[in-house]
């Protein structure tokens, strides 16, 4: 199967993401599958003329396309013209192509949460008018329409991420060559289902603070950044303490909060990252699944019953008090 990549309104780290697949990497991983692309405007040699002609090619069908990826937000503006993002060198704009070669696509693939629901490039007043590329932040109807399908009758599959997970990528693309990715394997976003049924929360090293409610005040402290710092690690769909960045990395796991950025519109949440807005003490987004009143039970009982080292820890930058040893039996 072939790939087009499009980068759009973005940043680009979505590709330098990509980038970090490693074994095997991310050519041998494609090539291997079958995969292979057609082109990429950081990958490929292809340029100028050679990508016109490709692209012409692809439009009138001489070419079949099994693959659109587009990373990054989608521009309409000015007016709905798109014309604030010209694709170089075709007179066009990004938004005109993107409706032109999608519903050709077998499969259209969002990379990254700018592609996906806008991301950071529609945050603010927004004056370029960036969208996703079928969501535009939580409503469905974006550069395509809200009931777009490409040829497999999927809509577009939104690999969400701030930047993606590289494996997120690989997997999607390995799963439709093998046609094993239908729409029952999306979420109600469209994410992958085998990364978005998971949590942030899931195999966080900081699950023992959260336990009792031990809670870090200072970015720099080992305790659970939610209480104060803005985690919302327990509601953020993604496996990224499971399987890791560049083989052991999360947000997390650096110390920096979750600031789910797998979801539409994370982008603005309304108060500082590293803040957690409260209501009379209690922080107002709670964990998914979780009643208010049993939050507070919880917590009220897990915080009475902390442990001297894990009350210490929490609010230390290594650990300052260790596990206690057992007694040895007389």
């Amino acid at each position: 199967m072939n790939i087009l990549w499009l980068q759009s309104a973005g940043c680009g780290g979505c590709t330098m993401s990509l980038l970090c697949a490693e074994n095997p990497n991310v050519f041998d991983l494609l090539n291997g599958a079958g995969l292979e692309f057609l082109w990429h405007p950081a990958l490929s040699l292809e340029t100028g003329s050679e990508v016109r002609a490709l692209l012409s090619k692809v439009e009138s069908g001489e070419i079949a396309l099994d693959i659109l990826c587009v990373e990054g937000s989608i521009v309409r503006g000015p007016n709905g013209t798109g014309r604030f993002h010209m694709l170089a060198g075709t007179g066009r704009s990004m938004l005109d192509w993107v409706q032109s070669l999608a519903p050709l696509a077998q499969h259209v693939v969002a990379v990254g949460t700018c592609a996906t629901y806008g991301g950071v490039t529609s945050a603010g007043e927004n004056p370029s008018d960036a969208v996703g590329l079928q969501y535009d932040g939580t409503h469905k109807g974006g550069a395509l329409a809200a009931n777009f399908r490409s040829r497999s009758g999927m809509p577009v599959v939104n690999v969400a991420g701030c930047p993606t997970h590289p494996d997120w990528v690989t997997e999607t693309l390995l799963l439709l060559a093998a046609g094993a990715l239908d729409h029952t394997a999306l979420d109600g976003f469209g994410r992958p289902r085998f990364y978005a049924d998971n949590l942030v929360h899931h195999a966080c090293p900081k699950n023992e603070f959260y336990e009792y409610k031990a809670s870090a005040t200072n970015l720099s402290e080992i305790g659970c950044m939610m209480e104060h710092l803005g985690c919302v690690g327990t509601q953020a769909v993604g496996d990224c303490n499971i399987r890791g960045w560049n083989g052991e990395g999360s947000c997390t796991r650096a110390g920096y909060p979750c600031i789910n950025c797998t979801a539409p519109e994370f982008e603005e949440p309304g108060h500082k990252f590293t803040e957690t807005p409260k209501f009379a003490g209690i922080p107002v987004g709670l964990p998914s699944d979780m009643p208010k009143a049993w939050f507070m039970a919880l917590a009220s009982l897990s915080k009475a019953a902390t442990p001297h080292r894990i009350g210490v820890n929490a609010t230390s930058d290594r650990i300052s008090v260790p596990p206690s040893l057992k007694k040895t039996k007389p």
